[in-house]
Parts: structure tokens; C-alpha cells; sequence
């Protein structure tokens, strides 16, 4: 069977730079890389090299995207860090929503690496949801029921839209919660190197306490900054050009 078509835009980007700075950059659950086309172009502008993946399953089709779950996710984000390792000196790595999760667990698993020296969370998800909601969801998929209704394009401003699947994939859900957070929502502590955080006041998909958690229990220096005017998707919002203004001159200072 042939690998499903990717949708128009939703193609991974990989961009070869002039300098010893790297930036992976790591989109959301049932998004693609679409999300993060703003911050992904501008690092590239400004020299940096840039690693975009498609994450399995994502940007194609809700079906697709059923065949896959954390580890496929995890282990996408770790051969494009490794892409960028073969090429640069320093690393910084930034995701959204669930490319926030992917980044936390990018930085755990590379403790020691004197090339990663930062990571940027955008309403990153660094917490389970609560043992009643996985109850349900187990419930549901119990029931026959696979799909629930999307949470893409979580967006303020009304002449954007995110391209984002029509349906939200339950087992896959479950599989974020329970392979990807639970493991490392307790250990962000272990993280030293220089974390930025943005997090959207009104976020219809991840509570903003997520990004709360992570700011009072990462063991390293933290910029937080709220963003007052932008939904979940902050990177396509009123937001965007603050996050990447404020993501640069973090990669600045951290990579100097």
C-alpha cells in the first residue's frame, strides 16, 4: 500500500544555514508542520539551520495518523535532533502544544549534551490528563468510539485558519498522556539548560497550568511570557510575530 498523499503545505522543511546554531522545531497533536511556518522561515532567514519534521501520521490523513502513536513521534523527533547534531555546534529546539511535550522529552533524553542549550514551549502539554478523563476516553473506545471532535485551529484571529484533522484520534490521546507525559511530567527538574515558555491566557485545548507546572519545577533559568491576545495555536495568532521575536533573541543569548 502506498504511503498517503501530504496535504498542500504540511511538507517538512530542513534548511542548511550559515552558522553553528541549529533549531528543531516540532509541531502539535493532529497539526503539522504548517503551524510553525512562521518561526521555521524566520530561523531560517537569519542564518540558523532548521530541522522541520512531519511528524508520522500528521498532515496526511486522520486514518494515517491511527496507525501511529508516541513512540513514532518520539522517535521522528530524535532522528531530525540528530540530523541537526551531524551538522551544527549548538542546538536549541522549540515545539507547540504537543511539539512542546516532544521537546521537554528532546531535552531529557539528550541530558549531558553540551550541544543542546535551550528549548522553547509554546502552550506546550506537560502534564496527563486527569485519571477521570482517561477513564473516558478508555470508556469511549470501549463503545467502538475512535474519534472525537477536533481541537485544531484554536485560533483568535479570524482570518487564520489552522490546517488541522477533522476528528481528534482517541487511542493515539491516550498514548500522548500515557507514553509521552506521564514518564516525564515529574522530572523537569532534571532540566538545567534555559527554558522559554509562552503561554496563552485563553487556551481552549492545553489549561495554561501546563505551562504553569513547568515554569515552577524546570531546574534551570526560565523566561515565561504571556501571551494575552492568542488561542492554543499562539504561532499562527496575534502572537506569532512576538514569539518569534522573542524565540530569536533567546537563541541569541543561549547560543553565544
Amino acid at each position: 500500500m502506498s504511503a498517503p498523499e501530504v496535504m498542500a503545505g504540511c511538507e517538512p522543511f530542513s534548511h542548511e544555514g550559515s552558522r553553528s546554531t541549529g533549531v528543531l522545531v516540532l509541531h502539535g497533536f493532529t497539526g503539522n508542520p504548517s503551524s510553525m511556518t512562521n518561526q521555521a522561515r524566520a530561523f531560517a532567514d537569519a542564518g540558523l539551520h532548521v530541522e522541520q519534521p512531519r511528524l508520522p501520521g500528521h498532515g496526511t490523513t486522520l486514518a494515517d495518523m491511527q496507525t501511529t502513536d508516541w513512540s513514532d513521534w518520539s522517535e521522528a523527533a530524535g532522528a531530525a535532533y540528530d540530523r541537526l547534531a551531524e551538522r551544527v555546534e549548538q542546538i536549541v529546539v522549540i515545539g507547540l502544544s504537543m511539539g512542546g511535550t516532544l521537546t521537554l522529552w528532546t531535552g531529557l533524553q539528550r541530558l549531558g549534551d553540551d550541544r543542546l542549550k535551550g528549548l522553547i514551549c509554546v502552550n506546550a502539554a506537560t502534564t496527563p490528563h486527569d485519571p477521570e478523563v482517561v477513564e473516558m476516553v478508555e470508556g469511549l473506545l470501549e463503545d467502538g468510539v475512535e474519534v472525537s471532535p477536533a481541537i485544531g485551529s484554536d485560533i483568535a484571529d479570524p482570518d487564520v485558519d489552522e490546517i488541522a484533522y477533522e476528528g481528534t484520534p482517541l487511542k493515539q490521546l491516550l498514548s500522548l498522556t500515557n507514553d509521552g507525559l506521564a514518564p516525564i511530567a515529574d522530572r523537569y527538574g532534571e532540566l538545567t539548560v534555559p527554558i522559554l515558555i509562552f503561554s496563552s491566557t485563553d487556551d481552549h485545548v492545553v489549561p495554561p497550568d501546563n505551562s504553569a507546572h513547568l515554569r515552577d519545577t524546570a531546574g534551570g533559568e526560565v523566561e515565561f511570557v504571556t501571551l494575552e491576545r492568542s488561542f492554543h495555536v499562539a504561532t499562527q495568532d496575534f502572537d506569532r510575530d512576538l514569539i518569534t521575536e522573542r524565540s530569536l533573541a533567546f537563541i541569541e543569548r543561549t547560543t553565544r
